[in-house]
């Protein structure tokens, strides 16, 4: 039994990931079966308490109509959850367009991005629990995006893995994807394990629920909302015919390696990753998508390397056999970004913020990126990032106390008892700042 979200009140939770066990064998069993009498599990109370823990933990901004998160909780989880089964049940449920937002990506341009209501985010977890393990079933290995159990650093080391015996990438960035996807194909293969009338209405329904652009709605006529909590889901059933169509085909031209849109194929020779490039882009033209013509390209591991999933591939000669190797460390479009967010965090704007919730900020920061980063060969780069955090302290201290009074003893003294994390940790006792 677990908690949810008021004190004291407990629901069975379990219930819910049998009844994904018990979809998951059956769809393994057969791979052709189409599932009907789906809907009625969307609103079961298990599912519906599942679906706004989740939703709960992942956060996020109101939608179009404005409600929070602690909206939902202040006026009563129990209430909105029941009125929400009661509008599945009665088929009275409509989804509000999606709020469009735009954030900043690292290369300086703005991706768009869609926040549906709370209220749609919860109903599209439920529909994503239910349904999630009829496709699971079928996924292809090469596929780590967005799917249970699997991760892009499980993705990353697995291409590094590869480059062993094979240095020539074919390396793809499929168009504005998310703004491509074609509803009918989607549908179409949605149709293929899905039998269940009111469960493809309600997809289409979220598909075609428009978005909200300065107070206006616009049509929808293609795409899935990056935001969305179905969304990922959506895209690994759009792209799985690419998955299965290479596996079953030209396994032999190379390895696919694929998170969401974003892949590469890792081949032993030039003329493999040039005949994949070609046979890529003819296939996806039968899902109405394109390969991006400056961001696609075909790469010798030696000649430049390539990024994928936050690393940057190269082939060196190892310090130690003196043969040549594949390694990874963060790209540089990463370490910019890093960077970034620890100037921002000791900028002279925050010169007021108490030093322990500074410190607390940094940690999370730290902590999180090094979890990523570690798995690659990231010794410079994270003790580079030391040596840069240690500078800004310095800095942002100097400026919080008078000119002069900061020696380097006292500042590394405080540091070490700060309890601020390190990058780099094994290397955190060799370290001083730069003063300036």
């Amino acid at each position: 039994m677990t908690v949810h979200a008021r004190k004291g009140q407990f629901h069975p939770v379990d219930k819910s990931r049998d009844l994904q066990r018990g979809l998951y064998r059956a769809a393994k069993r057969s791979g052709t079966r189409r599932f009907h009498a789906l809907y009625d599990r969307l609103f079961r109370p298990d599912v519906l308490w599942r679906a706004w823990a989740e939703v709960r933990a992942k956060k996020g901004a109101g939608g179009v109509d404005g409600v929070e998160i602690e909206d939902v909780e202040r006026q009563g989880v129990a209430g909105f959850l029941e009125g929400l089964a009661e509008d599945l049940k009665a088929d009275r449920y409509r989804p509000l367009p999606v709020l469009r937002v735009e954030i900043p990506k690292l290369d300086g341009r703005m991706r768009p991005l869609g926040i549906p209501t709370v209220r749609d985010r919860v109903a599209q977890q439920a529909c994503k629990i239910v349904i999630e393990p009829l496709f699971e079933a079928s996924f292809q290995p090469c596929s780590y995006g967005y799917r249970p159990k699997r991760s892009p650093g499980q993705a990353a080391v697995e291409v590094k893995k590869a480059l062993v015996r094979s240095r020539w990438v074919f390396d793809a960035d499929i168009e504005g994807f998310f703004d491509q996807v074609d509803h009918d194909i989607l549908m179409s293969l949605l149709e293929r394990r899905i039998s269940d009338r009111r469960v493809l209405k309600l997809i289409r329904s979220w598909l075609r629920s428009g978005v909200e652009v300065d107070g206006r709605r616009q049509e929808t006529p293609c795409g899935v909302p990056q935001g969305g909590v179905i969304s990922p889901l959506l895209s690994n059933v759009y792209l799985h015919t690419l998955d299965k169509w290479w596996t079953d085909n030209h396994a032999g031209v190379g390895q696919l390696y694929r998170y969401c849109d974003d892949f590469v194929v890792v081949c032993r020779n030039q003329q493999g990753a040039v005949r994949a490039h070609e046979l890529v882009a003819g296939f996806l033209g039968r899902l109405k998508l394109s390969l991006h013509p400056q961001k696609t390209r075909v790469v010798e591991l030696r000649a430049g390397g390539f990024d994928f999933l936050g690393f940057h591939y190269h082939e060196l000669r190892s310090k130690r056999t003196g043969r040549r190797a594949p390694y990874m460390w963060p790209s540089q479009p990463k370490m910019k970004a890093i960077r970034a967010q620890l100037r921002q965090l000791t900028e002279r704007s925050q010169l007021h913020v108490d030093l322990g919730d500074l410190v607390r900020a940094l940690n999370w920061t730290i902590n999180g990126w090094r979890r990523y980063f570690e798995i690659g060969n990231s010794t410079k780069r994270l003790a580079a990032l030391d040596w840069f955090l240690l500078q800004r302290l310095w800095l942002f201290l100097s400026k919080r106390r008078s000119r002069g009074s900061l020696t380097t003893a006292a500042f590394m003294e405080w540091v070490k008892r700060s309890g601020l994390a390190y990058f780099y940790p094994k290397g955190r006792g060799r370290l001083q700042p730069c003063m300036p």
